[in-house]
């Protein structure tokens, strides 16, 4: 065989590559690094490398690593290329040098990340074992580069994890922006050292690590690609549903032929009435898809779950959104879920905490996702806690859903301590963003109505199609719906779609000047200003009162007080089960989201990748100084802008309590100075954001299954199963 490697070659390899299925009893090992090294070279490099951080590698690590080192470079030296017999043979040698190569560099970024401050390593050990691990790896590359002339393996690998970076977001992101400043580092005659160097400068600087080392708050991700970086920053958690979880699907093709793969391989032999009938089957396929899609999720989050006494690295699962209101068959479904989650995460635990003394493997780092735009989801929150499932809280938009299913949430957490069964963290979800979109939206149709009111009936259907183009609203779209009602026509005028995230548009208030109805257009951007302002900081305002109502300290002692007395537990046990509970501000539209909700207890911000990004951006170009957001969310905000808000129904059916809040407040003995209209348990179905979002979600999650159905209907076809 010819001693030249070309890099096309190794990334086919790599790329062709399937991990040998992990299986109990665990194979023999003779130790930790045997262990380590074994498991690595059956596809789990980042399994291998994960096994490190644990309390009990304390005092180890340095020898550990050492004993890794000899095996591994031995292994190297054998799996030279130049030696290899025949094409299969290479394969196999390239891999070996690969999966040796990336377990060296997971164990690096293991190590410079915040996972050791979890698993409470030694920092002097730490530091001492980075060492010998890029010692190792820089003898590697020196002797591929005697061998064949480049580190050609190396490069391949370090493209690929590059690659698990940039796909993020399609690219716009901030895992995307690192991985091209470091590409950019990269020096070819160093190639080892330049990645690490580049690599552990940007982890060590991350705004986000930094914040979350200083102890200043949480973070999260609303997305399912890229954890394992995040997670070195920091990161503790991963909220999903279904239009998410088919993004992962579109941003990683290589996902639907694994799952292809998996349906065909397992699922067939598991369930074969899917494929005979996977429209009958349609929900247990897109359940399965789901989990699968997550997998990878729940592995990244194993390290943190379980050092943390299952306090963080959660994954959220959206529930079915079609039974959201059904209370018996959501806490089925989830328990449906869980229970096979639980399955796979029993062998990968027996992988993972080899050779330690640990109470229990296997339990889901699971939170499941229902629905606050039902009263059910009170009952289904409590419930699922009970059994020790932790729940995140979404579609909630008001002080009345985020107090009433929390407190519902604490109820069944209390529960389950008394019973021994230590509580899942659980979120409260604040979806701040998307209020702030659906206070837009009727704002902006307020205004065109009443533009549509001051001109002639002959003349609207002109005015509406100037606008609609000069919006830039897609032409079918806009002629499907000239049959449709006024209204329809002026909702979808006035949605972010097509108007956007913003009042000031220039053709919109062009069009309102117009219609003669408000004046000029100075007028009518005098009128606005305000609004706009105000509006931006809408869910904030929602988010902020959540918080002080829970967790502020003049109240937080009441609510101790309150389980003690409701549930029977003990003070220590109330207190750690507050501590369990986390506000979770989402869908954010801009940086002040995040950077006014900053707190060191009970909050965890998620965040999509891009404003992951403009965060970063807003920082470093406005040079913000980070110290003085520390417990942001209990500075206060801007009082005219209350003022403002205040002026609209749906932002004081958010804003102020309702009287099923009142009554609860009064029962715990807490002062009721947060009004009374809020939206009532009632009326949450049919509140405006619990609409638009329930619609969303529920469309996005029929064209996923409908996706998930179409596969297996050409699987059957495939296997001839039909």
């Amino acid at each position: 065989m010819s001693t030249v490697l070309d890099l096309d070659r190794v990334r086919d390899a790599l790329r062709s590559f399937r991990p040998r299925k992990l299986e109990l009893p665990v194979p023999p090992r003779a130790d930790h690094a045997d262990h380590m090294l074994l498991t690595a070279l059956e596809g789990h490099t980042k399994l291998a490398a994960d096994h490190i951080l644990h309390p009990s590698m304390r005092g180890k690590l340095v020898k550990v690593l050492g004993s890794l080192s000899r095996r591994a470079y031995i292994e190297f030296i054998d799996s030279s290329p130049s030696k290899a017999s025949d094409d299969s043979d290479l394969t196999r040698r390239i891999l070996s040098r690969a999966l040796i190569y990336d377990l060296l560099l997971e164990i690096l970024w293991n190590l410079v990340g915040v996972e050791p401050q979890w698993a409470r390593l030694d920092p002097c050990e730490v530091e001492k074992g980075i060492e010998l691990v890029l010692a190792l790896i820089k003898d590697l590359e020196s002797i591929e580069r005697r061998e064949y002339g480049e580190p050609t393996v190396l490069r391949a690998v370090i493209e690929e994890q590059l690659r698990s970076m940039k796909i993020v977001n399609k690219g716009n992101s901030m895992l995307a922006q690192i991985a091209e400043r470091v590409e950019k580092e990269l020096d070819s005659s160093n190639l080892a050292s330049s990645y690490f160097n580049a690599m552990a400068r940007e982890m060590r600087s991350n705004l986000y690590r930094v914040v979350y080392e200083r102890g200043m708050c949480k973070f999260g991700n609303d997305y399912a690609l890229g954890l394992r970086w995040l997670r070195h920053l920091g990161y503790v958690q991963v909220s999903t549903n279904p239009a998410l979880a088919a993004r992962a699907y579109d941003d990683d093709p290589e996902l639907w032929e694994r799952f292809r793969e998996y349906a065909i391989e397992v699922l067939s032999k598991e369930h074969p009435e899917w494929f005979k009938d996977p429209e009958r089957y349609a929900d247990d396929i897109a359940m399965e898809a789901t989990r699968f899609g997550l997998m990878e999720n729940f592995l990244v989050f194993r390290v943190p779950f379980i050092l943390s006494e299952y306090h963080d690295g959660l994954v959220s699962y959206q529930l079915n959104p079609l039974i959201a209101n059904d209370v018996g068959k959501s806490v089925e479904a989830a328990k449906e879920f869980y229970r096979r989650l639980e399955r796979d995460l029993k062998v990968y635990d027996e992988y993972l905490l080899w050779g330690y003394d640990v109470p229990e493997k296997g339990r889901p780092n699971l939170v499941i996702k229902v629905a606050a735009a039902y009263p059910e989801s009170m009952e289904i929150a409590e419930r699922l806690n009970e059994l020790g499932i932790g729940q995140n809280i979404t579609v909630s938009y008001s002080v009345a859903q985020e107090i009433l299913v929390g407190v519902a949430a604490l109820r069944g957490m209390a529960r389950a301590l008394r019973r021994g069964i230590i509580p899942t963290q659980t979120y409260d979800t604040n979806m701040g963003g998307r209020l702030e979109d659906h206070l837009r939206e009727t704002i902006a149709a307020s205004l065109l109505r009443k533009a549509l009111s001051s001109i002639e009936d002959s003349k609207r259907e002109e005015f509406l199609d100037k606008l609609a183009e000069r919006l830039g609203a897609p032409r079918d779209a806009w002629s499907k719906l000239k049959s449709e009602s006024l209204e329809s026509r002026i909702e979808f005028l006035c949605g972010k779609r097509v108007l956007g995230r913003d009042l000031l548009r220039r053709e919109f208030i062009e069009a309102l000047a117009e219609s003669g109805a408000f004046g000029s257009r100075d007028d009518i951007e005098r009128m606005l200003e305000p609004i706009e302002r105000a509006l931006k900081l809408s869910g904030t305002f929602v988010a902020k009162r959540v918080y002080e109502i829970l967790f502020a300290p003049w109240n937080r002692e009441k609510w101790v007080q309150y389980l003690v007395k409701e549930v029977g537990i003990s003070r220590e046990e109330a207190e750690f089960v507050i501590d369990r509970l986390d506000l979770l501000p989402a869908s954010k539209r801009k940086p002040i989201d995040t950077l006014y909700t900053f707190a060191s207890r009970n909050m965890t911000n998620t965040e999509f990748p891009n404003h992951q990004l403009k965060v970063v951006k807003e920082v470093e170009e406005k040079k913000i100084d980070i110290d003085k957001l520390r417990e942001s969310v209990m500075q206060p905000l801007d009082k005219e802008a209350l003022d403002v808000l205040m002026k609209y129904e749906d932002f004081v059916k958010a804003y102020e309590a309702s009287p099923e809040v009142n009554e609860l407040l009064k029962s715990v003995g807490i002062e009721l100075k947060y009004g009374s209209r809020g939206v009532r348990t009632d009326e949450w179905p049919k509140y405006g954001p619990c609409l638009k979002t329930m619609r969303e979600f529920i469309n996005a999650y029929l064209r996923f299954r409908d996706k998930c159905v179409e596969t297996f209907k050409q699987l059957a076809r495939e296997l001839g199963l039909a």
